[in-house]
C-alpha cells in the first residue's frame, strides 16, 4: 500500500514576501515531489502565527525574525529552522494623512496601533522608541489585530501612528490615506521559518525538501526580468515600486544559522524590557 503524504500546514502574512510560496503552489511543485503543503494567510501577523504554532493548527510559519525570538524566549518550544529572506525589512512609520504629527520627532506620548502584542509592529514601535531615547507605556498601545484594523483604528482616532512594511502600505500613502513621516531599517534578517518541535522530529526531511523548493521558486523569481510586473499586479503597486522592492529583498538559500543576527535581536529586545534573560536553550533547530 502506498504511504500518504505527510501534510504540512503552513502559514504566513499575504504579503509580496511570499510569493514564493504562492507560486510554488500554483505551479504544483510540492505536489510533484509528494508533499501535501497546506498554505495558509494570517493577516495577523506574526502574533497570530506564534499562537498557531503554540496551539498547533500550525506546523510551519513564515515569521518576522524579531517576533519569533521574542515569542521564543517567552517560552514557547517551536524553533527556527532556516533564515527565509536575509534582507532587512524596511518599515515606514505612518500617522494618519491630516495628522499634526510632521516628523519622527513628535512621536512621543502620541498612542501607537499595533496588530496585537508581541506583533512585529507592536516590537518595531518600541525599538524605534529605544532608539530615539523615549518610552512606550502599555496604555499608548491601540490593538488593531490587521492592516484592515489599523486603517479603521487610524480613521476613527484610536490611534496615532502606525509601523508596517513600507510597500505594502506604499498605496495608501499613494492613496493620501496615510503619510509616512519616516522609515525603521531592522538590522537583522527580515523572515525566518519556524517550525514546531513535534513537526522537527517527526519529519525533518520533508520540512527540509518543501524550503528547498520554496528557495528554488525564489531564486527564480529573482532572476526573472518581468517579477516586477508580477509583484505589481498581485501587490497593488505601481511598476516602479515593485522593482524598487525587488532590488532590496534577497530571499535567503541556505540553511545555515544566523548566529550573529539572533543574538543582535535579543540585545535590541532586552533593550526595551521584553527579555529579562539570555536564552537557556537554542532558538535554532538543524534540519536533516
Amino acid at each position: 500500500m502506498q504511504k500518504s503524504p505527510v501534510v504540512i500546514r503552513v502559514g504566513g502574512v499575504p504579503e509580496h514576501f511570499n510569493l514564493p510560496w504562492r507560486l510554488a503552489l500554483e505551479g504544483g511543485l510540492f505536489e510533484k515531489k509528494g508533499l501535501d503543503v497546506r498554505y495558509q494567510d494570517y493577516p495577523g501577523g506574526t502574533g497570530a502565527l506564534t499562537q498557531a504554532l503554540r496551539e498547533g493548527s500550525l506546523d510551519v510559519a513564515v515569521v518576522l525574525t524579531e517576533g519569533i525570538v521574542a515569542n521564543i524566549l517567552a517560552g514557547n518550544t517551536h524553533r527556527i529552522v532556516k533564515v527565509y529572506v536575509g534582507s532587512p525589512l524596511v518599515w515606514g512609520i505612518h500617522v494618519p494623512a491630516g495628522s499634526d504629527i510632521l516628523t519622527e520627532a513628535d512621536l512621543p506620548g502620541r498612542r501607537v496601533v499595533i496588530s496585537r502584542r508581541g506583533s512585529g509592529s507592536h516590537l518595531m514601535a518600541l525599538v524605534h522608541a529605544a532608539q530615539k531615547g523615549h518610552t512606550l507605556s502599555d496604555g499608548q498601545f491601540e490593538v488593531a489585530g490587521n492592516l484592515d484594523g489599523a486603517r479603521e483604528a487610524m480613521k476613527q482616532g484610536r490611534g496615532e501612528v502606525f509601523f508596517w512594511e513600507r510597500y505594502m502600505t506604499q498605496p495608501l500613502v499613494t492613496s493620501g490615506e496615510f503619510r509616512r513621516v519616516g522609515e525603521l531599517v531592522a538590522p537583522w534578517p527580515s523572515f525566518v521559518i519556524a517550525a514546531r518541535k513535534e513537526s522537527i522530529i517527526q519529519y525533518p526531511d520533508a520540512l527540509r525538501e518543501m524550503l528547498e523548493l520554496v528557495d528554488y521558486q525564489a531564486e527564480r523569481i529573482m532572476n526573472n526580468p518581468a517579477a516586477a510586473g508580477i509583484v505589481a499586479g498581485r501587490y497593488g503597486l505601481d511598476r516602479g515600486q515593485a522593482a524598487e522592492w525587488l532590488a532590496i529583498t534577497r530571499w535567503n538559500m541556505n540553511f545555515d544559522e544566523p548566529a550573529e543576527a539572533l543574538a543582535s535581536v535579543i540585545a535590541a529586545l532586552q533593550q526595551v524590557g521584553l527579555v529579562q534573560q539570555l536564552p537557556t536553550d537554542s532558538l535554532w533547530a538543524e534540519l536533516s
